[in-house]
Order: C-alpha cells, then structure tokens, then sequence
C-alpha cells in the first residue's frame, strides 16, 4: 500500500492570505460605516474627530 503525498507551493499560500484580508477589509467597512451613518449620538461623536481628519463627510 502507498501513499500519495501532495506538496503545496505558492498558491495555496496567496489562497490562505485571501481571506484574512477580505475580513480585515469587511471588518474596516462595517466600523466606518456603523461610526459614519449612526444616529445615535454618542457613537456619532465617539467618531466625529477621526472620520473629519480622514475626509470622511458625515454631515
């Protein structure tokens, strides 16, 4: 009985770094778009000094 081995190169790797950085993207996404579109006040103005320096209009 053999075994049949499979060696991973360089795609599987560029593959397993995918999806960290869609996750990371969604994850930036999800704060900028909750802390720049919230109407409740306390989280609006948590966030009202960064969004303005990063030019992110919230008025």
């Amino acid at each position: 009985m053999t075994a049949n081995t499979t060696t991973l190169g360089t795609a599987a790797t560029a593959k397993s770094r995918v999806m960290p950085l869609l996750m990371a993207a969604l994850l930036g996404v999800v704060i900028i778009g909750v802390s720049g579109f919230a109407h409740m006040e306390v989280v609006h103005n948590a966030g009202h000094d960064y969004r303005h320096s990063m030019a992110f209009p919230c008025h």
